[in-house]
């Protein structure tokens, strides 16, 4: 890392562990899913997020002879820990279990996944740590699904992906919400989707970079459906991150919704206060992709728009190609906001990383 961070804490909170086949994923399945994905014949899952071959998928020097990278753990440390000495990581694993139409099968994977997880990553390496992969399509199932790993602390976030079936403010998803406050446990919002709809409100695109340039307004399309449907005020311990989002829109993001909460604030009289000061205490976005230009005045002027310098979590976003060289942060940081970024920011989010561990 920069010399003027030497010897902080680093905590990456979004690397993501690659299922090498669903066929991993088999020894976590009991008997009736296990035929049933035999049976069906279904041999991979469909990805969420990133296409295998696309050049921002897998950083180039980190690819291995199949094209791929992050399939154990050995490489994991290898490449994505030891070299920015990392002390956490936190595995936010896209694998297509949350796409599924059957809302039966989409548990059973969501289980197998956790459970996967579990014995091949966190046993095997005390530095990472996970979210909670959840089936979207219910949330009695999912709310089983976190009752269940729960109390496995080694999991530290509940995973919902940006693309889902209804906007995330509804009501349908509030037990979600409510199982993962009584955990104490944040809810992570991630790049990717159960492709229910176009990622754009106009259509369906036509090249994998409208598909994730446009992945930025689903994230401001899902903020303000939680702000105006109320989640905030209903679950007040509750702490949302938003993944790989970036970063950059979101101060003209939150001077538009401002403006408009005051002239229309009658429409949704729970949202009490404004919004900006709702995201700046109870949202958190990861680092990576950091959207700026390379000016460290720019940068420091961006932070100073978003009005808050406890946002930010550090991540890699490894293995995805999201910036050159060997360093995530941007150029220019002040060593303090640097240190609150990687270490300070992440502590205070996810409160199951200063507790002792109480494994299943």
């Amino acid at each position: 890392m920069t010399g003027a961070v030497t010897g902080a804490t680093t905590i990456d909170c979004d690397i993501h562990p690659v299922v090498p086949a669903i066929g991993s994923l088999l020894p976590y399945l009991d008997d009736h899913w296990r035929e049933t994905v035999l049976r069906r014949g279904i041999e991979d899952l469909t990805t969420i997020a990133y296409p295998t071959r696309n050049p921002v998928s897998f950083r180039q020097d980190w690819r291995d002879e199949t094209g791929r990278t992050a399939t154990d753990v050995a490489t994991v440390g290898r490449q994505a820990l030891d070299p920015f000495g990392t002390s956490l990581a936190i595995c936010n694993c896209l694998y297509g279990v949350q796409a599924q139409f059957s809302e039966d099968l989409g548990a059973a994977l969501c289980r197998a996944l956790n459970d996967w997880i579990v014995r091949e990553w966190l046993d095997r390496d005390a530095r990472l740590r996970a979210s909670i992969v959840v089936p979207m399509q219910n949330a009695e199932l999912a709310v089983d699904e976190i009752n269940r790993c729960a109390p496995d602390r080694r999991f530290v976030q509940v995973m919902l992906l940006v693309g889902s079936e209804n906007t995330l403010g509804r009501r349908q998803y509030w037990p979600i919400y409510a199982a993962a406050e009584r955990h104490g446990l944040p809810v992570g919002i991630h790049a990717g989707s159960m492709y229910r709809h176009p990622m754009t409100p106009v259509g369906w695109p036509t090249s994998f970079t409208e598909e994730y340039v446009n992945q930025a307004t689903a994230f401001q399309s899902q903020l303000t459906s939680l702000i105006a449907e109320g989640v905030f005020a209903k679950f007040p311990a509750l702490t949302v991150v938003l993944m790989e989002s970036g970063v950059t829109w979101l101060p003209a993001y939150l001077w538009r919704l401002t403006k408009f909460w005051k002239g229309l604030r009658s429409e949704i009289p729970w949202v009490s206060d404004p919004p900006g000061s709702i995201v700046r205490d109870r949202v958190r976005l990861t680092l990576q992709p950091f959207d700026a230009p390379p000016d460290p005045a720019a940068v420091m002027r961006l932070i100073e728009h978003i009005g808050s310098d406890e946002m930010l979590l550090f991540s890699t976003d490894y293995p995805h190609y999201q910036f050159d060289g060997d360093s995530p942060l941007p150029e220019g940081l002040d060593p303090a906001l640097a240190r609150k970024i990687m270490a300070d920011n992440p502590l205070r989010t996810y409160v199951r990383l200063t507790q002792r561990e109480t494994t299943r």
